[in-house]
């Protein structure tokens, strides 16, 4: 009986790409940390390839340079997060809140250097339009039951009331600039949104019109 002495072409295969899979993700992974550590004229590939245990090669034939680093990440945490934002219940303020609150204390930090960024790099600036436009895409998915019944620039004025409610940048005054708790961020936000969000808010009556 023949016996096998090395492993199946495929199996190697198989292994080959989950380790290169594994390397792509620790790369992914220091770039993001280093970013929020240290300004981007700092961010070197020879930084995320010593962080991530790597060689400055095989940074660059994975994702090519700086640039081509920084679009993969924000490809791979945009995904992250429109699936934990996806999450939140329209019409549910509490629950809304909740999910927000989770996750401005997730990638908040990360969220505002790349505001702070943002002009300096072509690449961070299209990172961040298109996080301004999923953010009110998203104000407009759960807070559709507040908007329902209002029109032209009542409807235009309400949206942007709860889009700057949600910012990170008030989530950054709350919970950064003021040291509030978590719990108090939540209670806080809850607390500017209901007059936004009740069935007496100012600015119109809810139902038929």
């Amino acid at each position: 009986m023949k016996i096998e002495t090395t492993p199946p072409r495929a199996y190697v295969m198989r292994e080959r790409a989950r380790a290169a899979e594994r390397t792509g993700e620790r790369i992914l992974a220091a770039v993001t940390q280093l970013f929020v550590e240290m300004p981007l004229s700092q961010l070197t590939l020879a930084a995320v390839a010593q962080r991530a245990g790597v060689t400055v090669q095989t940074v660059i034939r994975r994702f090519g340079d700086r640039d081509g680093l920084l679009a993969a990440a924000a490809e791979q945490a945009s995904g992250e997060i429109a699936a934990q934002r996806g999450e939140a219940p329209v019409g549910d303020v509490p629950a809304i809140v909740a999910n927000l609150v989770e996750h401005y204390e997730m990638v908040g930090d990360l969220s505002l250097r790349l505001l702070a960024e943002e002009e300096g790099s072509p690449v961070i600036a299209e990172i961040t339009t298109a996080a301004r436009g999923y953010h009110r895409a998203w104000c407009q998915r759960v807070f559709g039951p507040s908007l329902d019944g209002l029109t032209g620039v009542e409807r235009d004025r309400r949206l942007a009331q709860l889009v700057a409610v949600c910012d990170v940048y008030l989530w950054k005054l709350l919970r950064r600039d003021a040291g509030l708790s978590r719990r108090q961020v939540t209670v806080a936000l809850t607390e500017l949104l209901e007059p936004l969000t009740s069935t007496t808010a100012p600015g119109g009556s809810r139902g038929p019109r």
